[in-house]
């Protein structure tokens, strides 16, 4: 499985999505933002960061990178694409996932340890979780408000789209959203990091101990392992 990792200039995690990629038996594949050739790749990972500087909104500029506008036209066609933090802002920028990411409530950059529930284990990066399973991944992000309309609020949960929610809600997210899909499951975008938590002595505190877990290593492992 060849997993595609896109670098935007100001991206500052895709080096950590690749290792995650190879810790779960998958090839990772450098895509650049400004060539539009995929590489031959299977799937796609958004990494975060700070694409153009946060300019204009977050995602707002990448969203029409070269890449972007093939990966659109390829996960329309059925690729799986996992957008994570700036990846997910990126995502709803270029409306393959609705809704907004806005300033957190406090104002401020969060970073802490995560704990999430798994709303929805039939898309394609979550089929390796247990439905309502509760995980624990780390979370940075200075806009990570998940914001829509009633209408598309209704519609996610109407149609089991949500994929995260937050145990504690950090940042005034509506419903508690911290992850949501597109209708066929093969798009997925969340705001905290599972490319953190893949390694044990790397990631958060595990039921192991201190620095065991690796609750984000399912994700990469859902998508190279198939279903």
């Amino acid at each position: 499985m060849k997993i595609g990792i896109v670098t935007f200039p100001g991206s500052l995690d895709e080096v950590d999505a690749a290792r995650a990629v190879r810790l779960a038996g998958g090839t990772p594949v450098a895509l650049w933002h400004a060539d539009a050739d995929l590489r031959g790749v299977d799937a796609v990972v958004l990494p975060g960061g700070f694409s153009y500087g946060d300019y204009l909104r977050c995602g707002a500029i990448a969203a029409l990178a070269p890449v972007v506008r093939t990966i659109i036209d390829r996960a329309k066609g059925g690729m799986p694409v996992l957008g994570i933090c700036n990846g997910f802002q990126v995502l709803c920028e270029a409306h393959l996932l609705p809704g907004a990411l806005m300033r957190n409530e406090s104002q401020e950059f969060i970073c802490r340890e995560q704990r999430l529930t798994v709303e929805n284990v039939t898309t394609a990066w979550t089929h390796t979780y247990d439905s309502g399973q509760e995980i624990t991944i780390p979370l940075k992000n200075g806009e990570g408000c998940y914001r829509a309309d009633d209408e598309t609020l209704a519609e996610l949960e109407g149609e089991g789209r949500v994929v995260f929610r937050y145990v504690d809600n950090p940042n005034g997210s509506l419903a508690d959203i911290a992850g949501i899909t597109n209708e066929t499951g093969n798009i997925v975008g969340l705001m905290p990091h599972p490319e953190h938590a893949v390694e044990v002595g790397f990631g958060p505190d595990g039921a192991a101990g201190p620095r065991t877990g690796t609750d984000g290593l399912a994700m990469f492992r859902a998508i190279v392992e198939g279903r």
